[in-house]
């Protein structure tokens, strides 16, 4: 094998290797994993209370269940109640501008030089004009809507008596999985006596819907497309 031929193979060689380990490189950008918008636990376990002597009365003060003339409502950490999501939210925006200027001018000479005759014609004026205009518009809409229920568990009970609430459901369908996130913070004075809350009654509400399966990756972006839209500047 000649000194040329070994030449040409080592740069195949390295050429192979560089591509190699560009498409390994962009494989590995293919999927970017998705940050959860939710990012408290979705569940608390309730704290254990502590029992206090008892003195035999029948009304016990450290008791764990509820009085007997009291609602069920949630108050601790642990206890769970119902959020009624009915959110809709629409939005729309429309921009334009419309600009125009125009000048001109007129310059006369007594006497033009030589060098500069062929430029004018019989008359020693020059009249010099321009214009420009910009017109531009733009509008943009958007429409969402989600309806649905969840149930959620409290997380902590604030000082002022604020609950922050979250809770995930995930439902299996065939080959793919569902997921609904939420979270918040709940005042109690907003539950219904059946022992829910409208979201829109929620604030620092966080909802999430998001999907695995054969439908969602199809939605993303494959890994050589991924790569040219990061590399090339237009």
């Amino acid at each position: 094998m000649t000194m040329a031929a070994k030449q040409y193979r080592i740069g195949a060689i390295v050429v192979y290797a560089i591509v190699a380990l560009a498409t390994l490189a962009s494989g590995g950008c293919a999927l970017v994993p998705k940050e959860p918008l939710v990012q408290l636990p979705t569940t608390a376990r309730a704290e254990p209370r502590p029992l206090g002597p008892s003195s035999g009365s029948i009304f016990a003060s450290s008791y764990a269940s509820n009085p007997l003339f009291e609602d069920r409502r949630p108050r601790n950490v642990g206890d769970i109640l119902t959020i009624v999501i009915t959110e809709n939210v629409n939005a729309s925006k429309n921009s334009g501008t419309n600009a125009s200027r125009t000048g001109s001018t007129n310059l006369a000479f007594n006497a033009v030089p030589r060098a500069l005759a062929g430029l004018f014609s019989t008359s020693q004026n020059a009249d010099v004009s321009g214009a420009n205009a910009l017109k531009a518009s733009g509008g943009a809409s958007a429409a969402n809507t989600f309806n649905g229920t969840i149930t959620v568990t409290v997380l902590e009970v604030l000082p002022n008596g604020n609950f922050v609430v979250s809770g995930e459901k995930q439902m299996a369908i065939n080959q793919g999985a569902e997921f609904i996130r939420f979270s918040g913070v709940v005042n109690p004075r907003t539950i219904t006596g059946d022992n829910g809350v409208l979201s829109t009654q929620v604030a620092d509400a966080r909802i999430e819907y998001t999907a695995k399966g054969y439908i969602d990756e199809a939605q993303n972006m494959g890994w050589l497309q991924r790569f040219f839209l990061n590399v090339l500047p237009f």
